[in-house]
């Protein structure tokens, strides 16, 4: 049979939520880089570029004044010392006439490029140190001296290019790099993504198939994933604990409501008996009614339980008195108590600030308060007390065996020696789910003699 649900088991890792996640952050952190690397290289090559511009703007000033000073001769002589302590042709000098004709200088001609819109000519300069023709790249800015003599001073830029270069590529690589990083960081964090929700989506398929028991592994890491495991494992045991109660529901309704059933069905049939008397078909009718509200109470019962397990009574949550629920749950019951002999003591401390359903309580606490009076034998002691979110109904009885003290809040369980007394065996269960719902727990301890019945609400 094909199964409608769908696991991430062999899932292409390319296509999987997480990897485009992670392809994405690599886009970004990787053009962040991009950016911040060509950044840094403009800005290197930028102050490599200022640096030299402005020492050629300082030559050319200096030379300007020596030409004003000492004219022509003087100009030509301070060029010519330069050049000849500058033999490799790093700096570029070159002066010449009105016509551009060479006077002094390292160059053998003036350049024929037209200079840029900064008045800046570059242009390629023969190696003096290699005689195979090899040349780089020169910056130079002409200046026309008084007396209309042209005047170009520049500087080779042979170790900007360079620099230049070395930027160039540690931003290519950088780049590369990160991406390449940023790639299998992806593919690792989505390989151990993927593992995580398969692991879900192994064990979810394992409880649809029946495997109730199942829960999601954790790792121990109380990382995000761990506490989604935490939270379904506590939902999937919410669901096999009210799947359990229905089952066990079931199970007691057909054994436990097929007795008074087959009594009603029995007491219709005698209605039908020729020789009956009205009195004894009223009273056959009266008992078979008798009989079918003890079953509506019992379904009612069962009904209200389930709809408390279900949350569905918040909106009755109001402030108030636990004490008072108490006082008059004791009051409603002590005449019982006189009839039977027991006597019925109330020690309450008011409370404030508790919020909660009144009517809820009020019957928990009452089904408390008839347990212990109905099963504790005449001349006896009941006791209510109320104290903070804490009420405790203590008995001088016979009290319960330790290993039955968890059973008697199962729907219908009802211990030997309580057969034969009227009930149904679900004021234990809706007391507990009273307590669930106001965030509290309801718990059976040994009074020492008789038994100690303790509800707390959160």
């Amino acid at each position: 049979r094909a199964s409608r649900y769908v696991t991430v088991t062999g899932f292409p890792l390319f296509r999987s939520a997480t990897f485009r996640l992670a392809l994405i952050y690599m886009l970004l952190f990787g053009g962040s880089a991009a950016i911040l690397m060509g950044f840094l290289y403009w800005a290197t090559a930028g102050v490599l570029s200022d640096q030299i511009d402005e020492t050629i703007q300082a030559d050319i000033k200096g030379l300007a004044e020596q030409y004003e000073q000492r004219g022509t001769p003087g100009i030509a002589a301070v060029i010519s010392e330069r050049v000849r302590r500058d033999p490799g042709g790093r700096t570029v000098y070159l002066l010449t006439d009105p016509l551009r004709r060479p006077l002094v200088g390292n160059l053998s001609a003036w350049p024929t490029l037209e200079p840029d819109s900064d008045g800046w000519l570059t242009f390629d300069l023969l190696d003096r140190d290699t005689a195979d023709g090899t040349t780089h790249i020169a910056r130079a800015r002409p200046f026309i001296l008084q007396g209309g003599l042209n005047l170009l001073v520049g500087r080779e830029v042979r170790e900007i290019e360079r620099i230049r270069a070395m930027v160039l590529n540690a931003v290519i690589w950088g780049t590369g790099f990160t991406l390449a990083l940023g790639f299998a960081g992806g593919i690792a964090m989505s390989r151990s993504t993927a593992r995580r929700i398969d692991s879900i989506n192994q064990t979810s398929r394992q409880i649809v198939d029946g495997n109730l028991d199942r829960r999601i592994p954790t790792r121990g890491t109380n990382d995000e994933f761990d506490q989604l495991a935490a939270n379904l494992n506590a939902m999937l045991d919410r669901n096999q604990t009210l799947l359990e109660g229905l089952r066990h529901v079931s199970d007691n309704i057909a054994h436990d409501l097929r007795t008074p059933l087959a009594r009603l069905r029995g007491k219709l049939d005698e209605i039908d008996r020729p020789n009956l008397t009205d009195d004894d078909r009223n009273r056959i009718v009266e008992s078979a009614i008798a009989e079918a509200d003890g079953l509506l109470a019992i379904f009612n019962a069962l009904l209200r339980i389930a709809q408390i397990e279900a949350g569905g009574r918040r909106e009755n949550f109001a402030p108030m008195d636990l004490a008072e629920v108490v006082s008059d749950v004791a009051e409603l019951y002590e005449p019982v108590a006189l009839v039977k002999g027991i006597t019925l003591a109330v020690r309450c401390e008011p409370t404030t600030g508790l919020t909660g359903d009144r009517d809820l309580l009020f019957q928990a606490v009452a089904n408390l308060a008839d347990n212990a009076i109905k099963y504790t034998p005449e001349g006896s002691n009941v006791v209510l007390h109320a104290a903070g979110t804490v009420v405790t109904v203590s008995d001088t009885g016979h009290g319960i065996p330790e290993d039955a003290k968890e059973d008697v809040f199962r729907r219908f369980h009802r211990l030997e020696e309580s057969r034969n007394t009227p009930g149904s065996g679900l004021g234990l269960s809706l007391v507990r789910a009273v307590a669930t719902l106001h965030g509290g727990k309801v718990q059976l301890e040994d009074n020492r003699p008789g038994l100690k019945a303790i509800l707390s609400i959160g």
